[in-house]
């Protein structure tokens, strides 16, 4: 099973992922992970990506495909992947369609996760983590026993700086500018599954794994 999950920051990607990997045995895939994991093990494409990174600059389109097929060749995909935050542009996308067919690959669904960009800002913005270990809370809907304490180990929580109102509405505007066209692009290609994420976890799950049933 080939996926990719589509969705604005704070869609629920990343909690979907890993259900979805507990379901079929395959591994999440995000480009971050594959940066780190790329300069970590200083293969050629990593190497050239720490280059920019070090510099302060973004790692050109070129790179991250790269580090993209040399993960999506690696022995853990043989059986499928999700890729969690790529493609995300246009070009990306014809990009990994090469990639793919370099490898002998197919992708059998694009999963897009529509969130409400109100919905999203009381998601982001209410989230905090603990400075000492590391555990997540919401104030709305996971809140600590005690404002502004870890209620597992007693530490300080920490709201991240890009949790903020204005940030998170840059960032969508960002999204729907550079992203959102990826829904037409996969539309075309008959992959394209649209989920209403504003429902709870369980829920959500149902309706991708239904969705899934039809690849």
């Amino acid at each position: 099973m080939n996926i990719i999950l589509l969705g604005p920051p704070g869609a629920g990607k990343g909690t979907q992922a890993a259900l979805l990997v507990k379901k079929y045995g395959i591994p999440q895939i995000s480009t971050g992970d594959m940066l780190r994991a790329a300069v970590q093990a200083q293969s050629p494409m990593g190497i050239e990506a720490k280059k920019h990174m070090n510099a302060g600059g973004l790692v050109p389109d070129n790179v991250v495909i790269g580090i993209v097929r040399e993960r999506l060749g690696e022995d853990d995909c043989q059986d499928g992947f999700i890729l969690d935050g790529f493609p995300r542009t246009g070009p990306q996308a014809d990009s990994l369609k090469q990639v793919l067919a370099e490898l002998g690959k197919t992708l059998d669904s694009v999963i897009s996760l529509q969130v409400d960009t109100d919905a999203l800002v009381v998601r982001l913005t209410g989230r905090r983590t603990c400075t000492d270990c590391g555990k997540g809370f919401h104030l709305q809907f996971d809140p600590p026993a005690e404002d502004g304490k870890c209620s597992s180990c007693g530490g300080e929580l920490m709201q991240r700086d890009d949790d903020t109102e204005a940030t998170i509405r840059n960032r969508m505007k960002v999204y729907q500018q550079q992203t959102a066209p990826l829904e037409d692009y996969y539309r075309k290609e008959g992959l394209l599954v649209v989920v209403d994420g504003m429902g709870d976890i369980s829920t959500v799950k149902q309706t991708i794994l239904a969705a899934l049933q039809d690849c």
